[in-house]
């Protein structure tokens, strides 16, 4: 597709006022990191879908597929004079005590309180949903929404980088004094928690766990990639100096400027690159169809956006 020929794009900045550039500062700190009580909702959120899937549905029918979650599964079914909650204050209070043994306090803080939160909340659940049994009565149904609520918290809480705590404690100590690789250590202790489930449950639920650990890993990833995904938008138009001042003024965003030729009339043309967020990217679609008609526009979505105003890989 050809596009009229548009002039050289001069900067914005000079007819960006105060106010604006103010503004666009405060949009770009705001992207590039949650405030305190954002990350600090967020974290709850992602620790309660976490607890819900534990009380609902894994502790009913023993999914014990890792973690300090499956550990204490496995000790309820072993000693049920406990619950799961008080097995899970139990490890957690060992492995937090560890943490401030072997790590820097200030490293351990925010992963002492993700665990003692969600052992907190499972407590809470508990109490609130006695449940004994399936609530639906339909294993795969458990399994998956097993999966699928602690997977949305996991990434949820990743996404902000912070953690569940648990094991992942475990893995900042290794980490720090082993040269033992983290992701396969504790992928060991996954599996040794999903051997003990088939031991204890039989070949039945403990390949429903296998099923189970194999997808957490997929479905969280996942997650992670649609929270953060961004749109990369190429815009060609006969006016791209409005185009340039509307995403800078308006979006608080900046754009990349560079010259082409279409490949059949040699025309040259203004190409305008922006990395927006998906409801940026919707704006200025409309912006541009609304001025003009005739414009070029592509859009293509990234996960992994990393620099100025984007929070990036954590």
């Amino acid at each position: 597709m050809e596009e009229q020929a548009g002039d050289a794009v001069e900067p914005v900045s000079g007819s960006v006022t105060e106010d604006e550039a103010a503004r666009g500062e405060r949009l770009s700190k705001r992207r590039m990191a949650y405030s305190f009580p954002a990350f600090f909702g967020l974290l709850n959120v992602g620790l309660i879908l976490t607890a819900i899937a534990l009380v609902l549905f894994k502790t009913p029918n023993h999914l014990a597929f890792g973690g300090t979650t499956g550990f204490a599964i496995l000790l309820n079914t072993a000693v049920p004079a406990l619950s799961v909650s008080v097995y899970m204050w139990i490890l957690n209070a060992v492995l937090v005590l560890l943490g401030l043994l072997f790590l820097d306090r200030r490293a351990v803080l925010w992963s002492a309180f993700a665990s003692f939160a969600l052992s907190g909340y499972t407590s809470l659940f508990e109490w609130l949903f006695p449940v004994t049994q399936s609530i639906t009565g339909d294993l795969w149904l458990d399994v998956c929404f097993a999966v699928l609520l602690p997977a949305v918290g996991s990434a949820i809480v990743f996404d902000i980088g912070a953690s569940t705590g648990g094991t992942d404690i475990l893995a900042m100590i290794l980490r720090k004094h082993t040269d033992i690789e983290i992701g396969k250590a504790l992928f060991a202790v996954d599996v040794g928690v999903v051997v003990a489930a088939i031991g204890l449950y039989g070949p039945r639920v403990g390949l429903y766990c296998v099923l189970a650990l194999i997808g957490k890993t997929f479905v969280v990833d996942g997650f992670i990639e649609s929270i953060r995904q961004r749109k990369v938008c190429q815009v060609i138009c006969s006016h791209p100096r409005e185009v340039e001042e509307f995403i800078v003024k308006k979006l608080g965003r900046t754009a990349t400027v560079t010259q082409g030729w279409g490949a059949y009339s040699g025309r040259r043309v203004t190409i305008l690159t922006s990395v927006l967020s998906r409801r940026e990217a919707m704006k200025l679609r409309l912006f541009v169809r609304a001025m003009d008609s005739g414009a070029f526009i592509t859009i293509t979505s990234s996960s992994e956006i990393i620099g100025r105003g984007f929070r990036g890989v954590n």
